[in-house]
């Protein structure tokens, strides 16, 4: 055995590979491809002396001594997670938030002056993306997902998401007294079914298909100017129906079988992230108690 200590990046790829079972998995966790991951760790048996795998058709299987070291190797890199959290402070870096474009701008955004009230110092990065997060890829503190289950198993529900139609006051008061033959439905590619949805819940006949916007937010624009009706989460056009842009066609709200989930990295959280988890939680609570949730 070397006295030279192995490279940290092949001992962190066994730990993947250890962790998730699968030299494909640990792949993708590290953005590399499986035979570099393959590499590292046939690399790490040479320097070790000692074969930490069994490789197999279809799996990848832990020798003995693999899973004796890879038990010591979590305790080491949980170890190095602790100490780096632990030297986090409040406003040493943004809080990173990767969100959907439209709860991002018409939910989180109105809101962030709350947070920074209540935690000055602290700024909020936000990008967005409808792609599943990858927390060692993307560098992202906290993700907000839409699943009808939770994405992940620590995953916490945060919001239901909800539908309901609205359209500008002329286009409503049309739907109110004739019905949506005749209107153009305005729907996004975000969320293709909540029309079908909505209309299976309230037994309203619609008269075709939704012209589909690549994002809530452009259905949402067009709606404004009276280009057709929307269906759209209430919590998106809170402030267009204060301001009489937007009118609620039907009463009431059809749930639409997703929740919205935080998601946050394995490991200690971060404590930005769990000031940040507890204001979000207080925000929806606050919406709640208006009525607005």
């Amino acid at each position: 055995m070397s006295e030279t200590p192995p490279p940290l990046v092949s001992l962190y790829a066994f730990a993947l590979v250890a962790e998730t079972g699968s030299l494909a998995a640990a792949a993708g966790r590290l953005n590399v491809t499986q035979p570099a991951i393959s590499k590292r760790i046939r690399g790490l048996e040479d320097q070790l002396g000692v074969a930490l795998i069994a490789r197999g058709a279809n799996a990848v299987r832990l020798t003995e001594l693999g899973r004796g070291y890879a038990a010591s190797l979590g305790v080491a890199f949980r170890a190095i997670d602790e100490a780096t959290a632990r030297l986090d402070t409040r406003a040493a870096r943004p809080l990173r938030v990767r969100a959907y474009t439209t709860w991002g701008m018409r939910w989180l955004i109105p809101r962030l002056p709350h947070f920074r009230a209540r935690h000055p110092g602290q700024e909020v990065e936000l990008t967005t993306s409808v792609e599943p997060v990858d927390f060692a890829r993307d560098k992202v503190d906290v993700a907000i997902r839409a699943a009808e289950t939770p994405p992940t198993p620590t995953a916490v529900r945060l919001q239901a998401a909800m539908a309901a139609a609205f359209g500008a006051p002329g286009p409503a008061r049309v739907a109110r007294k004739q019905g949506f033959g005749g209107l153009t439905l305005l729907g996004s590619r975000a969320r293709p079914d909540d029309w079908a949805i909505w209309s299976a819940a309230t037994g309203i006949a619609l008269p075709g298909a939704p012209l589909m916007f690549e994002s809530t937010s452009l259905a949402i624009q067009a709606a404004i100017e009276g280009l057709g009706v929307v269906i759209v989460s209430p919590i998106y056009v809170a402030d267009e129906v204060r301001r009489r842009r937007l009118v609620q066609i039907v009463p009431g709200t059809v749930p639409t079988g997703h929740d919205f989930w935080l998601v946050l990295p394995p490991g200690p959280v971060r404590p930005a992230s769990g000031a940040f988890r507890d204001w979000l939680f207080e925000e929806i609570a606050a919406d709640a108690a208006r009525g607005a949730g």
